[in-house]
Order: structure tokens, then C-alpha cells, then sequence
């Protein structure tokens, strides 16, 4: 029988929620057991893809072709299970359905209610998350902030999931945040108290409280904690901010007893540890590491650092590959336009993000112009690879006013153009070619070099391609596509030969890396880097043995 954990949040949002649900699905596959997650999201739209990064940011891919919440990342980063189109449901998803079987008759003339009909479906979802019958603890996070209008549904549903299932099978955990008030000097434990006492009326009693915070909480207030919240000691765990990398977040779990916790409250073996050595070692490595590089994205959403969250955490694992510190150059693509690219000078490496819309365009090109002459590892992802091919087609072939269709019509060069199964497509929510996709690798080429293999499969998300009617201009001037779709024909890579580390891809290697795995264009990039920096520096530091 399949154990069940629901994760709920209180006082205020972006507390940690999915970084703490992946951090306990890791903690409990260190433990032997298997896992599955997922996150119930409160909002109307029924996925992320129509939603600005600015406000939402960035939309997460799984194999499936689901756009998902960016915590999915945390989850696929942390831990080992694959997520689905089930691992992600949304009010607006939830509704969807039932309204579906309502115009069907399904209800057989009844009146629809959120009780018990979208209970019902949520708890349906919740059903839908766990895959197999092998799954030994579902995880489902519950998005929003208890209190909030929205997340009343999805409350209820849970609530009356813990009260149909035997009680050994369910666990609520509840993270909540202690602030500090730096007039008077000390934490305050009344949020915490209030969020638990909305839950509660709700008709949720947690069973354990991970409570945030900046500063250590004492015994006295754990204890004041438990008294009020009517949640045992034990169970009161500190989540306090790290010091130095999100990865030490199951460490620090584990640490505070929330692995044994969960084995007492859901009647899972005791016996044994969690085997934290692997994370350890890698963390280790973080805490060791001297050198550092400075990498320059440029990119359209810059100013919100969640709207290219995998691409970051992407980079951080390739620096811990190679043992060195991958510090962030954030540049807005339209600075690189109206300043110049002085801004780049001393970067190490470039890597330009993708993006929708016209806005910043011209600034991507014109930073990856200075890396292609300057001979600075440069890295494109999606448009970014996009980008490139505009500015190889304009500076190199000397195609004038070469462009991609999605931005300029009447370009006379649409060196990149819309794919021929979007041109009927009307709908923009779900309709990109999104997802898994097969590649061949062209051996002897730079791709192949990284990946170690000549098929590989990546996660796709757009609907504007490389023109392969400008093919044998661009690899005449060295633009090699060196990737291909096998069985379309669609050109899903492009390096350039005399380049030390020339890289675009269409798909987005970032949404498949992990601390331990890094994926190897990030790899490889990273180490490109490294070398640059040592041909302007070569007293950079030797590393140690790697511990990772």
C-alpha cells in the first residue's frame, strides 16, 4: 500500500516548498524506498505555458511534453523518479475535467459542487500521481499559502484523503516561517502559530512543522512551538537558510530527525541509515572548491532568477564537476543593444537563454557576434541557438537582413522559420512540439565528443526551427548541424568548427542535470570556460582530487 505525504505551506509563499518535497523524496530514496511527487497548484490557468516568466517563471518540460511548474525541477534534481503529465495538476486542469463529464452526463443531471465533485477529481489527481503499484510514499505538494482563497479546494480534498485512508498511510507536513526581528533581536513564533491554527480549522492537524528561518531556534521556543501547535517536539524541525548551496538542504533534514519522523509516523523501517555519503561528498567538494569562473547570460527575463532557474542550476552542477565556482553575469539582452558589449569583457563563457518575442533579439545577436570573434565559449539554448544562426548567417555569409520568420515576415533570408506542423496550429496553450524528441549525433563533431554516443533524446519546447534551405551556406562558412532529427530531418544542433567551444542546441539540456550527473554540453561548457580562464590566467589553481 502506497504511503502518502502532503506537503502544505503557511505565513507567506516562496518558503521552500518544492526544495523541501524533492529534499524528503531524496532523503527517503537514500533510505532504499521508492518514491513518487507531484504538485496540486491553486491557480485557474490550466499550465504554465501562456504565463509570463516574469510572473510565473520559468516553464518546466518533462519527457511527456507537460509544461509544469518549475518545481518540478527540484523534484527531477533531487531525486530519481520521472514525471509525467500527472506529476503537475491546476484548478484550471482540476475544472477542466469535471466540466468535461459534466457536458458528457456524466454526473446523470446531479448539480455540480466543489464538494464533493471537485474534491472528488483532486483526490482522483492525487491517485493519478502515484504511477505503480511498487511506489512506496507518494508526495504531493500543495501549492499557495494556507489561508489563500484558491488553495481552499485542494485543502479540503487532502483532508478528506488523510480521513478515508488508514492513518499510518498519511502524513501531513506543514512548513512555516519563524521571522527575525532585528529591533527587538529575536524570532517570533506567532505566524507559525496562526498558519497551523488555519490549518487546523480546516481540519488538518500536521504532524510535523519545518519551520524557516534565519537564525537557530532555541529549545524553549521548539518547545512553545509544540505546546501551541499540538504538533509533538520531535516533530518541530528547523529548516534554517544554508550556508552555502540549496544541496544541503536533505543534509540539514536528516540532521533535525525528519527521516525518522516520517518512518515512525507512516510505519516504515527504522533500521539502518540514510545514506547521505555520495551528497556529502559532493557538497564537500562545493565547501572545497577555490577557483572560480565568471559565465555572462544574457537573456530577456534576467531581473527574476527563477525565470531561468535549471539553467543556473545547470551551470552550478558543471562547477562542480569541475571543481570550480561558477559565478552569474546577468545581462538584459537590451543593455547589450543600446550599451554595446563592453559589459561582456572578462566573462568566461556566454550563454544565451531562450525566450519568446521580439524585445532583446538584436542584443542576444550582437553578444554572440563578440564571443564568436573573441573566441569565448559560447552556448545557445532554443532561441539562443536561434540567435546564432541569424548572426553566422549575417556576418559570416553575408546574408543582409537575415532573420527568423517569427519576428520579421519579410526577411529575405528566414534562415530560421515556423516548423510545418505549427503553421494550423491557433491555440498557444500546449501546442509547441514539446517534450522528448530522438536526435542523431553527426560523430566527429563537438556533440558528439560531450554526449560520449551518437543518439541521445532531449526535451523540446517551440515552434520556429532552422531553415534547412540555408544548410549548405551556413556549414560552408564552418556552421556545422551537427545534430539532426532522424526522422524529420529537423536540425536540432549547430557548432562551429574553428571554435573552441561554439554550441547551439534547439532543445533544453537544463531541464536534464542534476548535482550529481551533470549533463554534458553544461559539462563541457564549464570546462571551456575553465580553460579560457587559464589562458588569461595561468596561475589559476590546480584542483584536489574530486570527493564527488
Amino acid at each position: 500500500m502506497t504511503k502518502h505525504i502532503f506537503v502544505t505551506g503557511g505565513v507567506v509563499s516562496s518558503l521552500g516548498k518544492g526544495l523541501t518535497s524533492a529534499a524528503i523524496g531524496m532523503i527517503l530514496e537514500q533510505r532504499g524506498l521508492k518514491i513518487s511527487i507531484q504538485k496540486l497548484d491553486p491557480y485557474i490557468n490550466v499550465d504554465p505555458g501562456t504565463m509570463s516568466p516574469f510572473q510565473h517563471g520559468e516553464v518546466y518540460v518533462t519527457d511527456d511534453g507537460t509544461e509544469a511548474d518549475l518545481d518540478l525541477g527540484h523534484y527531477e534534481r533531487f531525486t530519481n523518479t520521472l514525471l509525467t503529465e500527472n506529476s503537475n495538476f491546476t484548478t484550471g486542469k482540476i475544472y477542466q475535467s469535471v466540466i468535461a463529464r459534466e457536458r458528457r452526463g456524466d454526473y446523470l443531471g446531479r448539480t455540480v459542487q466543489v464538494i464533493p465533485h471537485i474534491t472528488d477529481a483532486i483526490k482522483e489527481a492525487v491517485h493519478a500521481g502515484v504511477p505503480s503499484d511498487d511506489i512506496d510514499v507518494a508526495i504531493t505538494e500543495i501549492g499557495g499559502t494556507v489561508g489563500d482563497i484558491e488553495s481552499l479546494p485542494f485543502l479540503e480534498a487532502i483532508r478528506q484523503f488523510g480521513l478515508e485512508a488508514d492513518p499510518k498511510d498519511v502524513m501531513y507536513i506543514h512548513i512555516t516561517l519563524l521571522p527575525y526581528l532585528s529591533a527587538s533581536g529575536e524570532l517570533k513564533t506567532k505566524p507559525t502559530q496562526q498558519s497551523v491554527g488555519k490549518l487546523r480549522e480546516i481540519g488538518i492537524q500536521p504532524d510535523v512543522l519545518v519551520c524557516r528561518t534565519e537564525k537557530p531556534m532555541t529549545e524553549e521556543m521548539a518547545r512553545k512551538i509544540s505546546l501551541f501547535c499540538n504538533v509533538r517536539r520531535e516533530g518541530v524541525i528547523e529548516e534554517r537558510d544554508v550556508a552555502f548551496s540549496i544541496y544541503e538542504v536533505p543534509r540539514d533534514l536528516v540532521r533535525a530527525g525528519l527521516d525518522m519522523n516520517i518512518c515512525g509516523k507512516l510505519g516504515l523501517p527504522k533500521e539502518g541509515i540514510t545514506d547521505l555519503s555520495r551528497w556529502e561528498g559532493m557538497l564537500q567538494s562545493i565547501r572545497e572548491t577555490t577557483r572560480s569562473i565568471e559565465i555572462a547570460v544574457v537573456g530577456k527575463y534576467i531581473e527574476l532568477h527563477d525565470a531561468y532557474k535549471s539553467i543556473y542550476e545547470g551551470l552550478s552542477h558543471a562547477g562542480i564537476s569541475n571543481q570550480v565556482k561558477v559565478k552569474l553575469r546577468k545581462l538584459r539582452a537590451e543593455d547589450i543593444l543600446e550599451d554595446g558589449t563592453a559589459a561582456l569583457e572578462g566573462a568566461h563563457g556566454l550563454l544565451v537563454p531562450g525566450g519568446f518575442g521580439e524585445r532583446g533579439l538584436e542584443g542576444k545577436i550582437a553578444a554572440i557576434r563578440w564571443a564568436r570573434e573573441n573566441n569565448v565559449p559560447f552556448f545557445g539554448i532554443c532561441l539562443g541557438m536561434q540567435c546564432a544562426v541569424i548572426e553566422v548567417a549575417r556576418h559570416l555569409c553575408g546574408l543582409e537582413g537575415a532573420h527568423t520568420l517569427e519576428h520579421s515576415e519579410h526577411t529575405p533570408h528566414p534562415v530560421i522559420h515556423l516548423m510545418e506542423s505549427q503553421k494550423d496550429v491557433e491555440d498557444k496553450g500546449g501546442t509547441m512540439r514539446l517534450g522528448a524528441y530522438d536526435c542523431h549525433l553527426e560523430a566527429g563533431t563537438k556533440l558528439h565528443e560531450l554526449y560520449g554516443e551518437t543518439e541521445i533524446s532531449e526535451r523540446h519546447r517551440h515552434r520556429f526551427e532552422y531553415n534547412n534551405a540555408y544548410k549548405e551556406q551556413l556549414e560552408a562558412v564552418g556552421l556545422r548541424a551537427s545534430g539532426v532529427h532522424p526522422q524529420l530531418g529537423l536540425v536540432e544542433t549547430v557548432e562551429l568548427s574553428e571554435h573552441p567551444f561554439f554550441v547551439g542546441v534547439q532543445y533544453h539540456p537544463e531541464f536534464k542535470t542534476s548535482p550529481l550527473k551533470p549533463h554534458p554540453i553544461f559539462d563541457g561548457f564549464v570546462a571551456a570556460g575553465l580553460e579560457y580562464s587559464k589562458s588569461r590566467n595561468p596561475n589559476i589553481l590546480v584542483p584536489q582530487q574530486s570527493n564527488v
